[in-house]
C-alpha cells in the first residue's frame, strides 16, 4: 500500500510563496508520475501540475503556469511544488497523488491516479 504524506501549506499574504511537499511510502516511487491537485470550497478537485516518472516531463494548469513548478527528488522519494506570486485564488487544499500507469507521463484527470495524501490546506489573503 502506498502513503502520500503533504506538508508545507499554510496561510500567506497575496503576492508571497510555499513550497509544498508529498512524501511517499514504499520503493516503487521512482516509477510513477505524480501530480497535484487542488480543491476550494464548494468546487470540484482540480488539476495543478504533473510530473512524469523520470521527472524530464512536466505539466502545469494554465491559472498556475509559470508561477508555480513541480519537482521530484527520486532518492528521497518526495515531490514537490513551488508556488510564487500566489494569489487569493491559490486557496485551496492541495493534494499529491501518484500516477496509475507504470512510467506514465502524468496526466491532468483524477481518474489517472490511484493515490492520494490527505491533502494541505493552502490560504492566500489578499
Amino acid at each position: 500500500q502506498v502513503q502520500l504524506v503533504e506538508s508545507g501549506g499554510g496561510w500567506v499574504q497575496a503576492g508571497g510563496s510555499l513550497r509544498l511537499s508529498c512524501v511517499a511510502s514504499g520503493r516503487t516511487f521512482s516509477n510513477y508520475a505524480m501530480g497535484w491537485f487542488r480543491q476550494a470550497p464548494r468546487k470540484e478537485r482540480e488539476f495543478v501540475a504533473a510530473i512524469s516518472w523520470s521527472g524530464r516531463i512536466t505539466s502545469y494548469a494554465d491559472s498556475v503556469k509559470g508561477r508555480f513548478t513541480i519537482s521530484r527528488d527520486n532518492a528521497k522519494n518526495t515531490v514537490y511544488l513551488q508556488m510564487n506570486s500566489l494569489k487569493p485564488e491559490d486557496t485551496a487544499v492541495y493534494y499529491c497523488a501518484r500516477d496509475r500507469t507504470f512510467q506514465g507521463v502524468g496526466l491532468t484527470t483524477t481518474i489517472q491516479y490511484a493515490y492520494w495524501g490527505q491533502g494541505t490546506q493552502v490560504t492566500v489573503s489578499s
